[in-house]
This record gives C-alpha cells, sequence and structure tokens, in this order.
C-alpha cells in the first residue's frame, strides 16, 4: 500500500481508503463488515470514512467497534455533519449547535476521543459560514477533531471558506470529499486547481460509479445476483433491479454507456489490471487525489481494489480510456 499526504498536510492515508456507505450498519451484517475492516487494515489501508447520517449512525457504531482491535495512532478515521438524525430541526445542518452536538455523539457512537478528519457533508446555506467555521475551529483547539473537511462544495463555496479561515487566523479546512471517477469528472475544470492553489487535498468518493466501472453490469442483462443495483438496501438507480437509470451526479447509465465501459476491459487486461484496479489507478493519476473510498461487502473485494495502490497509467493508455469511453464525462 502506498500513502499520500492530504493536500499540503503532514497527515498521510492510504492511496486506497475503506467507506461504509450503503454498507456497515445496514445491508452488510456487522460481523462481515468487520472481516471487511480487519482485512482492509491487514492490507495497509490505513483510512476509514463513515457519516452520522450512514444507517441512522449505525454505521459509525460497526466501523468504531471493529477499529477497537487496533491502535488509535494506526489509523485515520472521518465521520461528517449535515444530515439530519432527529426530528428537531437543531439535529442537521451547520450551525454551532448541530456540529458540536452531533460530533460529541458521533465520538459516543464511535467509541474514540477524537476524529482526524470531520466533513461538512454538504453546505448549509441556512447557516453564516462563519459560524460553521468557527465552530470547527473550537472543535480542533478541543481536540476533537484534528482536521477539517468538506463534501460536494463547489468551486465559490470552497474559495469563500479557504478566504475566510485565512482572513479570521481559523485553522483552514484540508479536505475535500467530491464524487470523482471516469464518468463523472465534474472536479476537474474549477475545484482540483483551486484546492491544489490552496493545499487541499481531495478524498474522493464513488471512484468506481456505484459498481458501473468494475464491468458486472453488462448491456441487455438484468444487474448480477448480489450487486449493488440488484440490492434495494443499497441500490442507487431510480428503478430498482433494473440499470438503466441515473446515478449520482446526473449520469446516464443505460446500455451505451454500459458496451463503453465494456470497452475497458481488455485495456485493463492488457495492462495487467483488473476494471476495478484500472478505474481506480485513474483517480490516482491526480496528484490531488489523497485516497479513493471504495466500499466493500466482501473481503476478495478489497484484496482486488488495494491492488490498485501504486499503479501508474501512461499517457498512451489514459488516450485509449478517453477513447473507448468517446470521451465521456458528468454534465455536472
Amino acid at each position: 500500500m502506498h500513502y499520500r499526504r492530504i493536500g499540503k498536510w503532514g497527515v498521510q492515508v492510504s492511496e486506497v481508503g475503506l467507506g461504509s456507505w450503503l454498507t456497515y450498519g445496514g445491508a452488510t451484517e456487522a460481523e462481515q463488515a468487520t472481516a471487511c475492516i480487519h482485512r482492509a487494515y491487514d492490507l495497509g489501508i490505513n483510512f476509514f470514512d463513515t457519516a452520522n447520517g450512514y444507517a441512522g449512525g449505525e454505521s459509525e457504531k460497526v466501523v468504531g467497534a471493529a477499529l477497537k482491535a487496533f491502535r488509535r495512532e494506526s489509523y485515520v478515521l472521518s465521520t461528517k455533519v449535515f444530515m439530519g438524525m432527529g426530528s428537531s430541526p437543531n439535529e442537521r445542518g451547520l450551525s454551532r449547535k448541530a456540529i458540536i452536538e452531533q460530533c460529541n455523539a458521533s465520538l459516543r457512537r464511535l467509541n474514540v476521543e477524537y476524529v482526524d478528519l470531520y466533513y461538512c457533508h454538504r453546505y448549509d446555506s441556512h447557516a453564516p459560514l462563519e459560524e460553521t467555521l468557527t465552530a470547527l475551529h473550537d472543535l480542533v483547539l478541543q481536540g476533537k477533531i484534528l482536521y477539517a473537511g468538506v463534501s460536494e462544495w463547489t468551486s465559490g463555496q470552497i474559495a469563500h471558506a479557504a478566504d475566510y479561515t485565512r482572513g479570521a487566523g481559523l485553522r483552514p479546512i484540508v479536505s475535500n470529499q467530491p464524487q470523482y471517477n471516469l464518468l463523472a469528472r465534474g472536479i476537474e475544470p474549477e475545484i482540483l486547481p483551486l484546492c491544489e492553489r490552496e493545499g487541499i487535498g481531495q478524498v474522493v468518493f464513488s471512484p468506481l460509479a456505484q459498481g458501473i466501472l468494475t464491468g458486472k453490469y453488462r448491456p441487455g442483462h438484468p444487474p448480477p445476483e448480489g450487486s449493488r443495483a440488484a440490492d434495494p438496501r443499497q441500490n442507487q438507480f431510480l428503478k430498482t433491479g433494473v440499470v438503466d437509470a441515473y446515478v449520482h451526479d446526473k449520469i446516464r447509465v443505460d446500455d451505451t454507456l454500459l458496451e463503453r465501459v465494456q470497452r475497458l476491459i481488455p485495456i485493463a487486461e492488457e495492462a495487467r489490471l483488473t476494471l476495478s484496479q484500472l478505474a481506480l489507478a485513474w483517480c490516482l493519476r491526480q496528484k490531488n487525489v489523497s485516497s479513493v473510498i471504495i466500499g466493500a461487502s466482501r473481503p476478495a473485494q478489497i484484496d482486488d481494489n488495494a491492488a490498485a495502490s501504486g499503479k501508474t497509467l501512461d499517457p498512451a493508455l489514459l488516450a485509449r480510456i478517453d477513447a473507448a469511453l468517446e470521451a465521456q464525462s458528468a454534465v455536472a
């Protein structure tokens, strides 16, 4: 396993991290989730990502319990705040009250004294930015979080946050967590250049586009048994059990797209990679990408994905990938 710093900051995370969205605390039994987390750790993965909103807090409990087997200093743990966690209007968003109380609740569920990285899961247009950033700064001073990050913020929102923390002398935003993959390239024009200038590292989610970039979904065929699209607890497509709708970031998933993805398989084989490894290595070609967050319900999936670390793709191979996808990019 190879490691990278998050942006310009000193903390190092594994190039492949393990997330828990749609899996741990929900669709995957706790025993199997623990097996996945322990396998990831054995392979050198030191970065584990969750959120208070995943499975209503159950994901944090499962992740925290599994990580108890390891020294706290040996892994990097991130969680998030923003999503609604109760019926009260103050149990959601990025007000000072919500941030402080939800952080304390997350620490209890995770059974740790601090989290390494605390993300604002979305932007809150109803809370003043200075209130949000000051609350995060205070949590750093209290030792409850070590670094702060954002997820799915626009380039303008990130720039505003960077300017404000700099001017106010607050602890800066160090990481951004966007979706990024071969089919969703929306961060490339503005967010990547901005974050490179500011020293903000990308920790990207859905690098395999919800499994589309594994090649398991074939044109003209129903989703295979055991896949996310076939599981209503994990399905992120509009039609349960049918891969013909939209996934996050407005990607149109139909037989035409699936045929293009199938063209990548022989390219990966020639490079002696699985399609998953090719897709992950493609994301990691960006120097500003610190880690790609994978999801896994079986340890074998982690074995395959972790092997993408350290792989490089030459310019000729990258050009063939673009040609196979016909320069597919996100419309967002």
